[in-house]
């Protein structure tokens, strides 16, 4: 089994900032890629950012290109997203998710989620 928890959501106002944190246990990540995703109500889960254990790259989905920044820290098991210049479009649960896929945009590709973290950012 692999659990991911997914902490640091809460309410901002819009130009604020939220650093995301998902914390990953149970077996090994290392061939894993790590995804961000979020669901506003009524809106399909969609694909933020991607990441993996191993390499430098790291993948963003353009409505967030530049505004959002995915991070790791692997002796923490914990994978990070910054979430700078925050508006009220931004607001939905965001997800952690981890998988062995090369198609990193696409939730279907990926194994393990967390139960997700609320970011609420106000006007």
């Amino acid at each position: 089994q692999v659990q991911l928890v997914e902490s640091g959501g809460g309410l901002v106002q819009a130009g604020g900032s939220l650093r995301l944190s998902c914390a990953a246990s149970g077996r090994t990540f290392s061939s894993y890629a790590m995804g961000w995703f979020r669901q506003a109500p009524g809106k399909e889960r969609e694909f933020v950012a991607a990441i993996r254990w191993i390499g430098t790259s790291s993948y963003y989905a353009d409505s967030v290109k530049g505004q959002f920044t995915i991070s790791r820290d692997n002796a923490r098991n914990t994978v990070y997203l910054q979430m700078n210049s925050l508006k009220p479009a931004d607001t939905a649960v965001y997800y952690c998710a981890a998988g062995r896929t090369n198609y990193y945009t696409l939730a279907s590709e990926y194994e393990y989620w967390g139960q997700g973290t609320q970011v609420t950012v106000s006007l």
